[in-house]
């Protein structure tokens, strides 16, 4: 899924849980700060995900430093929102993932940020699932290379062993063929001479 359907279905997600009219963003029903916050969130993603391999290491060096003085959920999302961007320079799957978890694990009467965090942790822990498959795949295709190569060199020593057989033999007859010549010249009776 493209980054910007993940912040697509992450937006209509929320916007049962979080009172938003997604439709025309600027405009949220009612004043809850953090249905505010999601939605800068969610802005957020978007600009991350359009941001130079530069640009973005700048960004986690400031994320990464405003949640060193201030642990909120917010910034705590922030900084796993640029973690987890597919393609992003500075993406680290883990990392969000263990931000978003004591965010994630707080139940279904949660608020929208921890809402929003349980999504992603969700969509990250699939896509670690699914990468954990592609590396075991991609080790049993691997594994399976390198038994056929085995087998390839082993079919290959065969042959070279049965050539190296069949050429002995050849010479063997060749040998065999010269002693019966050279049998043949000394028992032929040497015819007698006619005078």
């Amino acid at each position: 899924m493209s980054t910007k359907g993940v912040v697509l279905a992450l937006a209509l997600m929320l916007a049962g849980c979080a009172d938003m009219q997604l439709l025309g963003l600027p405009g949220l029903q009612g004043d809850h700060p953090e249905q505010q916050q999601v939605v800068e969130l969610i802005g957020y993603a978007q600009k991350v995900a359009a941001m130079s391999a530069d640009q973005q290491h700048r960004a986690y060096a400031k994320d990464n430093q405003a949640f060193a003085k201030d642990k909120s959920a917010y910034s705590r999302v922030r900084l796993a929102l640029l973690l987890a961007t597919p393609g992003a320079s500075v993406r680290d799957d883990a990392r969000a993932a263990d931000l978003l978890e004591p965010l994630a694990a707080q139940g279904e009467h949660a608020g929208p940020i921890r809402l929003l965090a349980s999504i992603m942790h969700a969509q990250i822990a699939e896509r670690q699932r699914e990468q954990k498959r592609h590396e075991q795949i991609r080790q049993q295709i691997e594994a399976e290379r390198q038994r056929i190569e085995a087998d390839r060199q082993q079919i290959e020593t065969e042959r070279q062993r049965e050539h190296k057989q069949v050429e002995q033999l050849r010479q063997q007859i060749e040998a065999l063929k010269s002693v019966e010549r050279s049998i043949t010249e000394r028992v032929q009776p040497a015819q007698p001479r006619r005078q």
